[in-house]
């Protein structure tokens, strides 16, 4: 029967059913069943339903999730049950000491398991529900009282309007729901990118952004920043009988709120510390911030034995790590020019101490994306550190300090003179000098390391030996002696003979990685790979034409073109005479083929912006040691290489359980 034949009531209560079920699976369950544009059609069949029909509109409707008028004020609520904060832990003993004075308030013998969920960095709430139906909302507050911000709640997809019951379930008479409104960092981003395009004021981290949204008086902004939320708790329950914290996660979970993937039960104290250990790492591949791990006793009956001090409960604890974010000065915006001549930007910063580590520098990408923050000489920045990597400049702390003008590039290269270009379309601005001194070095760096995986000949070898003139070019790293390295401090016999070694055995690395290394425009791993494949020796490749190049696999005109025009340079084929002269393979054989390694039969995946690595570069570390690089995450895949900003192959990854890599964890991987 077509939807036309049906009572608009009928209608209308079957869309609802449709629209939550699906929104539960996308924004809950992160496992859509059906494509944006059906979700949207049914959404929009039940917006003109409604419109026509206004008696249909029930509050739990999924359309009244858009926002509502502005309001004047946020009136104070009760809680049913008092929202205490919690006492912190930093460190080991801490945690170890509030254990043993649990265990001594519930008796020695009592055994105790606690559980642990990461502690969400945003803004804490009260859902309060009727009968399974969603009715008021508020924030913390003092903890008795808090504000109520049920129209913004409403407009989160991820809060459902009303429970989802099994067939015959009675609804509990009253259900308070506790949790964490946050923001994901791929949201927050996005934020200050509008922001700042309207010259509006940068967030200055996801956690006030939360907050700020949950308080806008016009819930229709509050729609559209994107929050969600991670249920952890109940508050007052009428009409459900539990008896584990676990157990309560897992009925929420059931009936339709958003629970965190890995909350964990714990049988012992040590557990719970190797897991606060693991997190404290890994908080680096989460799209969310944490800022440390909540745990709990498990049993609710033990709960309510140890009971609270000053409002604050004794059966839980935070376990608090250093802040990813700090604020400091910028003291000037410097420029390093990178192997292919891009200028990249950075930061010299008051030094502050972030997640731990004392911060000097970080990375402002381009001239585009430091104007596009408002980033300025002497301004006071907040800086944000994400794992190991080169940390980021978020933002400035407004207001501007005195004086201070926009960021410009320089008109010519800081180290040669050269006027700077900035080919159209592309947000680097480029030195055209192929002999920068800069670049060479980087160059260099990249030969050692990422084309030639070098042994124990690394980048402090080559900035040393650059700085001491004793390299300039790749030939000349062939042309060094144990003698040499000896006579520079650091270096005996053994050492010396080792680093020759190491670069003598360079020379048997297959054609595809020295094509790799010369640092030709737009060749990176995967493209000399074909290269090497289709022309076989390096005297076909220098004698091909445009056309000829163009017919490789994956080469387009510009990129046949510069590589045509690469090879066509009598400087460059020049640097490859001496480099084939000097034993260098130029001739493809069995070593083209993917080799064996520790990593053979394994599958890789790459996603985001690692710092030192460009996406090519490690796809080559990889496959050196055997293992393929695929493009989609599968429960097949042996791990996730993370870098910034990742994709949506993150929290496929997440989702299936598949183990994710930092880049130092990535790097130790290639470097045994």
């Amino acid at each position: 029967m077509s939807s036309s034949a049906v009572a608009p009531q009928e209608r209308a209560a079957e869309l609802r059913r449709l629209v939550e079920h699906h929104s539960h699976r996308y924004y809950v369950l992160d496992d859509p069943e059906v494509s944006d544009a059906e979700f949207d059609r049914l959404f929009d069949e039940l917006v003109e339903l409604e419109r026509q029909h206004p008696a249909l509109a029930t509050a739990d409707s999924p359309t009244q999730r858009i926002g509502a008028p502005p309001t004047e004020s946020f009136p104070k609520v009760p809680h049913l049950a008092p929202m205490g904060s919690l006492e912190k832990v930093t460190d080991e003993a801490g945690l170890l000491k509030w254990a043993a004075d649990v265990r001594k308030r519930l008796g020695t013998e009592e055994p105790v398991s606690y559980v642990t969920e990461p502690k969400i960095d945003g803004s804490a709430i009260s859902l309060l529900y009727d009968e399974g139906v969603f009715v008021r909302g508020a924030t913390r507050g003092d903890g008795t009282r808090g504000e109520d911000v049920t129209p913004n709640l409403r407009t989160i997809k991820a809060i459902p309007l009303r429970m989802r019951l099994s067939d015959g379930e009675e609804a509990p008479r009253l259900l308070e729901v506790r949790g964490e409104v946050y923001l994901p960092l791929s949201a927050f981003n996005r934020l200050n990118e509008r922001l700042v395009a309207v010259g509006k004021k940068n967030a200055p981290n996801p956690r006030n952004a939360a907050a700020g949204s949950l308080r806008q008086k016009d819930s229709r902004i509050t729609a559209s920043r994107e929050l969600s939320i991670w249920v952890h708790g109940l508050g007052h329950v009428d009409g459900v009988e539990l008896e584990s914290h676990a157990e309560a996660i897992e009925w929420l979970r059931e009936h339709g709120f958003r629970a965190n993937p890995f909350t964990e039960r714990h049988d012992s104290v040590e557990s719970v510390a190797r897991v606060c250990r693991e997190w404290e790492k890994r908080r680096v591949e989460l799209d969310y911030e944490i800022d440390g791990i909540v745990i709990k006793v498990d049993s609710l009956e033990q709960q309510r034995r140890l009971g609270a001090l000053h409002g604050r409960p004794r059966w839980a604890r935070a376990y608090k790590w250093a802040p990813m974010t700090a604020q400091t000065k910028l003291l000037r915006i410097n420029i390093r020019v990178g192997r292919t001549g891009n200028l990249n930007p950075w930061a010299q910063l008051e030094p502050v101490e972030v997640g731990g580590v004392t911060v000097s520098t970080a990375t402002l990408h381009n001239e585009e994306d430091i104007n596009r923050k408002d980033i300025r000489k002497g301004d006071t920045v907040i800086v944000q550190r994400a794992g190991d990597v080169i940390p980021q400049v978020v933002g400035p702390v407004l207001p501007h300090s005195k004086g201070s003008r926009r960021f410009r590039m320089p008109a010519n290269c800081p180290l040669c003179d050269t006027e700077i270009v900035k080919p159209e379309g592309e947000a680097m601005h480029r030195c055209p000098n192929r002999a920068c001194p800069s670049r060479g070095l980087e160059t260099l760096i990249h030969w050692v390391m990422a084309a030639m995986d070098i042994e124990g000949v690394g980048e402090q070898f080559v900035r040393r030996f650059w700085n001491e003139g004793l390299l300039r070019s790749m030939p000349d790293l062939y042309r060094l002696t144990s003698e040499q390295l000896m006579e520079h401090e650091g270096f005996g016999e053994i050492s010396a003979r080792k680093a020759i070694e190491s670069i003598e055995r360079s020379k048997e690395q297959p054609f595809m990685r020295v094509l790799f290394g010369l640092n030709i425009p737009q060749v990176g791993w995967v493209t000399a790979q074909n290269l090497a494949r289709h022309f076989g020796t390096v005297e076909r490749l220098m004698d091909a034409s445009q056309e000829d190049i163009q017919a490789v696999e994956g080469i387009g005109p510009d990129r046949a073109e510069a590589i045509a025009e690469w090879f066509s340079d009598e400087e460059n084929r020049g640097l490859v005479d001496e480099l084939a002269a000097l034993g260098l393979t130029f001739e493809a054989g069995e070593a083209e083929r993917p080799p064996e390694g520790p990593l053979t039969g394994k599958t890789y995946v790459l996603t985001g912006t690692l710092e030192r690595w460009t996406r090519e570069e490690a796809a080559a570390a990889l496959e050196a040691k055997g293992a393929k690089v695929g493009n989609s995450v599968s429960g097949k895949t042996a791990g996730v290489v993370v870098g910034e900003e990742p994709g949506l192959k993150l929290q496929k990854a997440e989702r299936v359980g598949v183990p994710l890599l930092t880049e130092k964890e990535f790097e130790a991987l290639v470097r045994g």
